[in-house]
């Protein structure tokens, strides 16, 4: 039986939302990204996240600077060149063998998280880091509990690095 298409609309709108008031309030009880801001200069901030990451055994192995990779490309992004005035937009891709290996052996698929990278933005005398949080990705994974203690293992760097903790 075909429905008149008035019906099927709000069928369709109908599923829409109650797929909505499902999903929201998980995201917004547990965010996929960590951020952490501190007022600290742009250099000194990447200067320790880079320090404090190789203190507590991660490596570092990439360093995009994707503001100057973007400044490259300001005639062709015209007016949606860094709409957002950020003065520094950097990473810190990275990886912890031990932890790697770990996670490889509970699950497979999970080394999609390596390499892991940790983003900093500085705008206005602040820099924030963003993070994407491993346990977002690993939920219900046979390595989840391995992801959660990497990403607590992260976010104590990063507030190391920005707070003295």
């Amino acid at each position: 039986m075909r429905l008149p298409p008035r019906f099927a609309s709000l069928i369709h709108a109908f599923g829409l939302a109650l797929m909505l008031g499902f999903a929201l309030p998980a995201t917004a009880a547990a965010p996929a990204i960590y951020t952490h801001s501190a007022r600290l200069p742009a250099d000194a901030a990447y200067t320790l996240l880079y320090a404090t990451l190789e203190k507590n055994g991660f490596y570092v192995i990439f360093e995009p600077d994707m503001g100057r990779s973007l400044a490259g490309m300001k005639d062709t992004l015209g007016a949606d060149y860094n709409r957002n005035q950020l003065s520094t937009m950097k990473s810190l891709v990275f990886c912890k063998p031990r932890a790697t290996n770990e996670i490889a052996n509970a699950d497979p698929a999970l080394l999609a998280l390596c390499p892991l990278h940790i983003t900093l933005t500085h705008k206005d005398g602040v820099s924030t880091v963003y993070f994407a949080r491993p346990s977002a990705i690993a939920a219900g994974s046979p390595g989840e509990a391995l992801a959660k203690k990497l990403e607590a293992d992260i976010v104590k760097v990063i507030e190391s690095a920005f707070d003295g903790k």
